[in-house]
């Protein structure tokens, strides 16, 4: 049942608790200002300085359960399916959040609703080749 779970969600459920507890409410643009702030810099050989916000951490990470997702869409079970019907669910959500709530309207979730934009197409394309692959075979 668990497989079947977009695990993109977790990173938007992640960036809607922020937006709630920390940014404001949803109402509120306070998020992206909350989440651009500076945790630590990193010397570089190059003599310049990292900059690492909350968001740069954010979205590596988004970017990790993005590839984990890519893996999970190469799988043709049942599971798959429903998961791909759940991500689509998952960018409208997002979608609709970005268009209509000033919280929402950042970069940072910008570029997590285009990860789940992604998911689902490569979803839906990884699911069409291999079914035509398993009709050649057959």
């Amino acid at each position: 049942m668990f497989a079947a779970l977009p695990l993109l969600a977790l990173p938007v459920l992640f960036y809607n608790g922020f937006a709630l507890l920390v940014g404001g409410g949803l109402r509120s643009g306070a998020t992206g200002p909350r989440f651009a702030g500076q945790l630590f810099s990193v010397p570089m050989a190059s003599h310049g300085q990292w900059t690492v916000t909350l968001s740069d951490l954010f979205l590596a990470g988004s970017l990790v359960v993005l590839f984990v997702e890519l893996l999970k869409s190469t799988t043709s079970r049942q599971a798959a399916i429903i998961n791909h019907s759940l991500s689509m669910v998952l960018f409208i959500v997002c979608l609709v959040e970005f268009l209509l709530l000033p919280a929402f309207a950042t970069s940072t979730f910008f570029l997590l609703t285009l990860m789940v934009l992604l998911d689902v197409l490569a979803g839906f394309i990884v699911t069409i080749v291999a079914s035509r692959r398993e009709i050649d075979i057959h």
